[in-house]
């Protein structure tokens, strides 16, 4: 068997047993998730979504698929409790920050843990991102594990305090470890 057919193959049978991860859109290898939060809709919403968590050299890879948001810019963070009991996600509690630091974008050097900024919808009400953070951990006490993730009905404003004026939580997901 070619090395390329046997990596479809691995990849065929990774995607079968559950494993999601082996190839993007294009082909592209993607790394293997370390964590998954799968989101759920809060109450008279229909936001759903997956945030899969990979470690790599220079940080946590935090990729995610949204789907069901109205179109434009939504605040998108980690939340300190994996709790999303409360019907509105109030149960997650505000937002990861390990560091006691102050609300700011993704871009800022002092800023919470949590803070990924926004999300874009597009017309079909889809989004997606792709970064790498370095104040995400995924093991010791900073650890995002056991967290969840949220997804807010406005944008964050990048600057608010003590969360960017993102509005209403539309979906809510813990952030749990991947099925290896």
């Amino acid at each position: 068997m070619r090395p390329s057919s046997l990596y479809f193959s691995v990849c065929l049978i990774a995607f079968a047993t559950g494993v999601w991860g082996c190839l993007e859109e294009g082909g592209a290898r993607q790394p293997r998730a370390d964590a998954v939060a799968v989101l759920r809709p809060t109450e008279a919403n229909t936001v759903e979504g997956v945030v899969r968590f990979a470690k790599t050299d220079k940080g946590i890879r935090v990729m995610a698929r949204l789907t069901n948001l109205a179109p434009g810019l939504h605040g998108f963070h980690i939340h300190e409790f994996g709790d999303c009991r409360a019907s509105d996600g109030t149960s997650a509690g505000g937002h990861f920050n390990p560091t006691g630091a102050p609300h700011a974008g993704p871009d800022t050097e002092q800023r919470h843990a949590g803070d990924f900024g926004n999300v874009l919808a597009n017309d079909d009400g889809i989004a997606t991102l792709d970064l790498v953070s370095e104040l995400v951990r995924l093991d010791g006490p900073d650890s995002v594990i056991g967290r969840s993730v949220i997804v807010h009905a406005d944008p964050d404003d990048l600057e608010s305090q003590p969360s960017g004026a993102s509005g209403a939580r539309l979906a809510c997901g813990v952030i749990g470890l991947a099925a290896r």
